[in-house]
């Protein structure tokens, strides 16, 4: 459990700036560096500046939507097993749902659509708001 807290920390640190798709501060980059920093080996992200460019490359590569990217990488639990460092999928804006990592139990930080100015906890009303959640 101590890894996964450390290297949940390590990503959140990392990711403490204003979302931008030009300079790959994205939830889908912070997603991949956390999958590393938990000792996975994702795929390379494509190149992409925008959420055009970014539903592109999506699905070029075969994903109808970020759950669906991450159903082929790790495996789906339940919103309520989440652990520190998890993965979970909330509706978002720009036509992408918003990634988020799990920080304690009930609690999930990502980017906000009203305050894009770094990674901090989201309010999460009800765990049935969550799209899906995936095990690191």
């Amino acid at each position: 459990m101590n890894r996964r807290v450390e290297a949940t920390r390590m990503t959140l640190a990392k990711y403490a700036h204003p979302f931008s798709w030009s300079k790959r501060m994205t939830c889908i980059h912070m997603a991949r560096t956390h999958l590393r920093n938990m000792g996975h080996q994702p795929p390379p992200i494509p190149d992409f500046r925008s959420a055009l460019g970014a539903r592109t490359q999506l699905k070029k590569a075969g994903f109808a939507d970020v759950a669906a990217l991450f159903d082929s990488m790790l495996p789906r639990i339940a919103p309520a097993e989440m652990w520190v460092g998890d993965i979970a999928v909330l509706p978002g804006n720009e036509g992408f749902d918003s990634i988020c990592l799990a920080d304690t139990v009930g609690k999930l930080v990502g980017w906000h659509e009203d305050d894009p100015s770094g990674v901090k906890p989201q309010i999460v009303l009800s765990l049935d708001l969550v799209i899906g959640a995936w095990r690191v």
